[in-house]
């Protein structure tokens, strides 16, 4: 099983399609506190579709309390501030995919200390980044690619 990690994610409804791709490929999702929204709102299951309550979706406390919970897994942090494509990464069953918040992506603490896990979507110069939840699609399917 693949696992997609969204850290601090604050748009409900990416996280509810994510969900939705995430039950599409078989993949649990992890959402890392502090969360922007309810997990009861309605924008979230909405983009959730009816699918909501059949995604297998663990709410963590902090980033240290999911890495401590898997310290033998590997962990692949998804940010523009790398040059580093996806597509070159060997992925395996059991990794983890994590993306960051909307508005400011993953901690720079987090990227320093894991420089040699970052992935980035390749773009033209221009685009600053995409959705989230398109992000998460790209890099998930390509991962079940390889595997499968």
């Amino acid at each position: 099983m693949l696992h997609v990690v969204l850290v601090e994610p604050e748009i409900p409804p990416n996280t509810g399609n994510i969900a939705r791709l995430c039950l599409a490929a078989g993949a649990r999702l992890h959402l890392v506190e502090p969360l922007g929204f309810s997990l009861d709102e309605k924008s979230l299951r909405r983009a959730g579709m009816d699918y909501w309550e059949q995604c297998d979706v663990k709410v963590w406390p902090s980033f240290a309390a999911l890495q401590a919970q898997n310290d033998d897994a590997r962990f692949f942090f998804l940010t523009t501030k790398t040059t580093r494509p996806y597509w070159g990464q060997s992925f395996a069953d059991g990794d983890y995919l994590v993306f960051g918040r909307e508005t400011k992506g993953l901690p720079e603490s987090l990227l320093r200390e894991n420089a040699d896990r970052c992935l980035t979507i390749p773009m033209q110069p221009n685009a600053r980044s995409l959705n989230l939840a398109t992000s998460a699609g790209i890099v998930l399917y390509e991962a079940l690619r390889q595997i499968r």
